[in-house]
Order: C-alpha cells, then sequence, then structure tokens
C-alpha cells in the first residue's frame, strides 16, 4: 500500500477506443492493493490486475482532463481522462510501481485467497502428475528409464541447447549422447536433428564458440533447419501487430497490409510447420528426433509440444492439455518470469513465446474443430492466468526456482479451478472416436489457412460488430435445445395430468350414455363447422396468403368443402380440426 498515493478519484472519464463518436463513461477510479478498479454511473465494474498492466502512458493534459492510457498484458487498452492533473500524476506513478514488483513475494499470487482448506490446495498440485504421464507413455522401458540424477539441480541435461562446436571443435559425448538415442529406437537407425533456428543464426553463433552439429562427426543424423526467428523478431513483430489492430479507421487494404507487414502470421505458420515436420518423422518414418534452439526453453518448447498435440489424442483432451503445458513448458524450464515480465527486469527478455504457441493451438482447432475437446474460451483463459499471476504454475523461470520459492506450499495452482468449470471450456462437436482416428494430425498451413484472432486481440472490446466463432453459435443454440426440451417435457407432463384427470371425470360420471357407438371427434368437429356456416359469408372465409391469389388459396379450397353436405364417412385427408364448437 505505500506505492498508493490517491486511492479515490470522482469524474474520471472511461473512453472507447473504437467508438465512431465522442461518447465516453463517467465514474470513478479506485486503486486498491492488487487492483485498478472503475465504477461508472450504471455501477459496472471494471476491474484490472496490477499485473496485467504492461504499459503506463500520462498524456498531454487537454481542456477536458489529463488522458492516462493503460496496455495491458491480455490485450486490454484503457483510456481514462482524470479532471485534475495532479490526481492523474499520482495514479501514474502508483501504478508504474505496483505494475513491476521487485520480488517474487509482491506477487497476487502469494496473497490470493480463494477460500480453500490447505488439504484442497495440496489436491490442487497434485492434479498434474508427470510421473503418471511417462508411466502412460511407456517410460521407463528397455530403453529409457526414469533418473533422479539431476535432483540437487547441478547438472545440466537440456532439451536441448545449441552444442559448442564453434568452427571445428567436436563434442565426444554429444556424439555418444545422440547414437545412444538412436540405439534406444528399435524401429530406425537414423535420427533428425531440428535445429528451430534460421541456418543464417546458427552460422553466426559458430563465431562465439556454438553454433550446430558437424554431420561428418555423426553417422547417424539428418540434419534439418526450419527457421523460427528468435524473441526479439518476436518481440517487435507483435508490437506492430498490436499498432495495426489498434488503429482506428483503417480501411480493409490498410489493415491487411499491416498484418503482413507485421510478420506475426507469418511466425506461426514457421512453428507450426516446424511441429508437422516432426509429428511426421515420428509417425511415418519412425525416427526419433532432437531438437534444438539456442538454449533450449523457448522454440523447442513451441515445437515440441504442438509437435506432441498432432501426435497424441491424449493433449487434445482438456486434462491433456495442462498436462502437456506442465511437462512440455513448466517443467522444462520455459523462463515464464522473464518472458511474461513478471518482476521489473530487462525488457528485452520480454516476449510472446508461450501466446504464440496458444494462437498456434487456436489455429489447430479451426482446422480440426471435432479433434480437440477445449474451445477458444480455455486457450483465453489460460494466456490470462499466465500473465494475472495470480495462481503459482507460471511463476518462476525454472523448477528449482520455484521450488526455491516454496509455491506449492504458499500459492494456489490454476488447474483444478479451471475443472471446476470445465463445462463452460468443453467444445460441444468434439468427437472423441475422430480424434483417436487420426495417427497424426495434418494441417494445411497453406497461407490463407492463417487468420488474425479476433478474440484474442479485441476480446476487450464490445463496441466493435461481434463476430463470433461457429462454436460459439453452437454452444447458444445447444443451450436453447436444452430449454426447449425442458419446456417439451413440462407441456407433456402437463398434458397427461390434463388427460388423467378427463379420464377419471368421464368414469365417474352421472349423465347416462345415449349411443352404444362412440362419436368421432372429427365428426363432432364438422358438426360444429355446419352448424356456423350460416353465420359466414363467403368473402370472410377465404384469406389469400400474400403474393398469390384466392384461386391458389389452399384455405379456400378447406372451406369449400367444410360447405358440402356432410359425408357418411368422415376424411382427414386435409387435416382441419376446430378447437371449439
Amino acid at each position: 500500500m505505500e506505492h498508493i498515493r490517491t486511492t479515490k478519484v470522482e469524474q474520471v472519464k472511461l473512453l472507447d477506443r473504437f467508438s465512431t463518436s465522442s461518447k465516453s463513461q463517467t465514474g470513478t477510479l479506485y486503486l486498491t492493493a492488487t487492483h485498478l478498479l472503475f465504477i461508472d454511473a450504471n455501477q459496472k465494474e471494471t476491474w484490472i490486475l496490477h499485473h496485467h498492466i504492461a504499459a503506463v502512458e500520462k498524456l498531454a493534459l487537454t481542456t477536458s482532463g489529463c488522458p492516462l492510457v493503460i496496455q495491458c498484458k491480455n490485450f486490454r487498452i484503457v483510456h481514462f481522462i482524470v479532471p485534475r492533473e495532479r490526481d492523474c500524476h499520482d495514479i501514474y506513478n502508483s501504478l508504474l510501481q505496483l505494475s513491476k514488483p521487485a520480488r517474487y513475494d509482491e506477487l497476487y499470487a502469494f496473497s490470493y485467497n480463494p477460500k480453500q482448506s490447505e488439504v484442497e490446495r495440496v489436491q490442487g498440485w497434485q492434479l498434474i502428475n508427470l510421473v503418471e504421464e511417462f508411466d502412460r507413455m511407456g517410460v521407463p522401458n528397455s530403453n529409457w528409464q526414469l533418473s533422479d540424477a539431476n535432483r540437487d539441480y547441478k547438472a545440466a541435461i537440456c532439451r536441448c541447447s545449441q552444442p559448442l562446436s564453434g568452427f571445428s571443435a567436436r563434442c565426444l559425448e554429444d556424439e555418444h549422447m545422440l547414437q545412444a538415442i538412436s540405439k534406444a529406437n528399435p524401429t530406425n537407425r537414423y535420427m533428425y536433428v531440428v535445429d528451430t533456428r534460421p541456418k543464417l543464426n546458427a552460422m553466426a553463433n559458430r563465431a562465439a564458440g556454438k553454433g550446430y552439429e558437424n554431420e561428418d562427426n555423426y553417422s547417424n543424423i539428418r540434419f534439418q533447419f526450419v527457421g523460427i526467428e528468435n524473441i526479439h523478431v518476436m518481440r517487435s513483430s507483435l508490437q506492430k501487430l498490436l499498432e495495426v489492430c489498434g488503429s482506428r479507421g483503417l480501411s480493409v487494404n490498410d489493415f491487411l497490409s499491416g498484418l503482413e507487414s507485421s510478420g506475426w502470421l507469418r511466425h506461426i505458420k514457421a512453428v507450426l510447420e516446424a511441429a508437422i515436420f516432426l509429428a511426421k518423422a515420428i509417425a511415418f518414418e519412425g525416427a526419433s528426433v532432437l531438437v534444438h534452439c539456442s538454449d533450449g526453453w523457448d522454440r523447442t518448447s513451441q515445437v515440441c509440444s504442438l509437435g506432441s498435440l498432432l501426435l497424441d489424442p491424449f493433449y487434445r483432451t482438456i486434462k491433456g492439455f495442462m498436462v502437456l503445458i506442465e511437462k512440455d513448458w513448466i517443467a522444462f524450464g520455459h523462463k515464464f518470469s522473464d518472458r511474461c515480465g513478471q518482476l521489473d527486469g530487462d525488457p528485452k527478455e520480454i516476449s510472446p513465446v508461450f501466446a504464440q504457441f496458444l494462437e498456434s493451438v487456436w489455429h489447430l482447432t479451426e482446422q480440426f474443430p471435432q479433434a480437440f475437446e477445449y474451445n477458444e474460451a480455455f486457450l483465453l483463459q489460460i494466456h490470462e492466468h499466465v500473465n494475472s499471476c495470480q495462481f503459482g504454475n507460471f511463476i518462476g523461470n525454472c523448477q528449482k526456482e520455484r521450488e526455491e520459492l516454496k509455491l506449492k506450499e504458499k500459492t494456489y495452482s490454476l488447474w483444478p479451478f479451471l475443472l471446476d468449470e470445465q463445462k463452460k471450456y468443453r467444445n460441444p462437436i468434439y468427437n472423441e472416436h475422430f480424434s483417436q482416428s487420426f495417427a497424426v494430425l495434418e494441417p494445411d498451413t497453406v497461407s490463407f489457412n492463417f487468420k488474425f484472432w479476433r478474440n484474442m486481440y479485441h476480446q476487450f472490446d464490445h463496441t466493435m460488430h461481434p463476430r463470433q466463432s461457429v462454436l460459439n453459435h453452437v454452444m447458444n443454440m445447444r443451450e436453447q435445445n436444452k430449454l426447449l426440451e425442458k419446456d417439451i417435457k413440462e407441456l407433456e407432463a402437463k398434458l397427461g395430468h390434463r388427460a388423467t384427470k378427463e379420464e377419471t371425470d368421464a368414469a365417474f360420471t352421472k349423465e347416462p350414455l345415449r349411443s352404444v357407438h362412440p362419436v368421432s371427434p372429427v365428426h363432432k368437429t364438422l358438426e360444429c363447422f355446419k352448424k356456423e356456416q350460416p353465420l359466414l359469408r363467403a368473402n370472410d372465409c377465404i384469406r389469400t396468403i400474400e403474393g398469390a391469389n384466392a384461386a391458389d388459396n389452399r384455405y379456400s379450397e378447406y372451406m369449400e368443402e367444410l360447405s358440402k353436405t356432410e359425408p357418411g364417412m368422415v376424411s382427414l385427408e386435409y387435416g382441419v380440426a376446430r378447437m371449439t364448437c
């Protein structure tokens, strides 16, 4: 609370960045220890978590007040007009401090209390067990075994980083390791080494004594570059994308041109193509694949997790996707703290690596909507909490750091909360048999299959024309169908109750029977029509449908038929009925 200079400011205006008019909402702005809160005149609340704030900008003073623009990591942008410049300055300085904590224990996860017992907290962390996951994968076996040799985090077993080969050096241990991996595959003696970097970048690293494997020193490898750019290029690309989608009044040509210039979808395409190469090498050639980049915790996580998603239908379920993130991102040491800017550190380390992974998964769900148990909302919710620091799963840069922070003792896991609400994250057209029928998903990476993810980058811009996905429409229709089915059952129950009552009343009636033979209900109906016919004029009986003449009107035929002398046999051909006589 020591960073909060002003806790409440009244008569603050909230602007809509995409509104064609100058309309704004006036309300009160509150600053708490964890959130920024705006309540408008209609009592509508807008909550912004401090850890979601990526940047705060105080603009020049205007006649209406002092503008304050807040950009969030979940791509929300809010534009306030604060009446007094002094209040705006206090809010601005407070948010700069609150959004960039210096220590881990200042993050929201360490103060968040969802009213769970200690037992529930422990069970939440035990929900995902990677030992069980390896057992599901058939490990350990005769060729692979689980090892705790790195239990003290003194060794460095990676997935892996680039070799220290330079221009001419070689590492016998590295060569023996790759030989062992190759021999562990009984179906194929050669293996692929996939370098996720552009070849030019890998060659430049040779000058620093690093680089990539020399095929002459490895008799059993096939080398492949896939050309995914580094974290700095990705950060710049996202910034260009946000500038384009945040500009108001762009023409279609300007928007599409800006989208192409950002290179964002081109990078998504490169990541997916690398994952497809990996999946096909395993599924169709039976070859083992070693994936590495410069460090082994960014591009390798993207490619390996997406490759697993293409190969294994388990990871396309809600529980399986949680396991995949725990295995290939959290346990393997993706630097969530640095890449998401959790603490006040080097801004050059921030990069949307995990967001690219989620967007790649979204593109897969668009191409194979029946193959995934989860929907778009599930991916968006995970992205929300990767940046919120509300749960302990994504805090820290590696497993060693997380254990030192005692996250399982001091914070809560995200996964049980998502599972409790999995009904709203379930894909209504998911088909388990369809998903399992594929040995490997083979997405089409032709350029027109990649599109702008509107619900990621504009999910908070409610005044924009809604572009709901097909899945959202299906879910809404399914809910409506359920309500209609419920109404039908209630009506059927009422009709059944009424029929039972009428039968009971008929059984106890004292009126003597006038005829042994029951009278047809239709006969009664026609008698009613016959009695009322003199009261009707011919012109009143003929109702024409718009766009048709009287001669073509089927209702006139019905009335002509009814005007005839009542036949001895009643025909139901025309389906005419009268409710009352």
